[in-house]
């Protein structure tokens, strides 16, 4: 009965693992769309920063859950906030507008996010030959 009682537990820690990096890739994706367009003169410094903020965190998911599914999880929650917000509303106002530091935000995290991923999947086949 134990063992049956510590995979169950297992199974809820790692559930709770997969949708913490959800939300967290979803809490990235709101702060950078607010904060994504403060620049260093001619560079957008905050996106860029936030950029490598969402490779990160898909890189360590990836990594200390153990699987591709570590790393989905943040880029989920990141494309998907930041999106809807890059989204123009009824009155026509947008969150993410289409300047520089916008588009090097949406599009940089967007490679950021896939960069994660892949790379995360690179490993997992590595482990997975062994």
């Amino acid at each position: 009965m134990d063992v049956v009682t510590g995979k169950q537990e297992t199974r809820v820690v790692t559930i709770c693992g997969y949708l913490a990096l959800l939300v967290l890739g979803a809490v990235e994706g709101v702060i950078g769309s607010f904060q994504y367009s403060h620049t260093a003169g001619s560079v957008p410094l905050a996106s860029i920063l936030f950029c490598l903020a969402i490779l990160v965190t898909c890189l360590l998911g990836g990594r200390g859950m153990g699987s591709v599914t570590g790393a989905l999880m943040p880029a989920f929650g990141w494309i998907i906030t930041s999106f809807v917000l890059s989204m123009p509303v009824g009155n026509g106002s947008v969150v993410i507008t289409a300047t520089a530091p916008g588009e090097w935000y949406l599009y940089g995290g967007t490679v950021s996010v896939v960069l994660g991923v892949g790379i995360s999947f690179g490993r997992w086949i590595k482990v997975q030959a062994r």
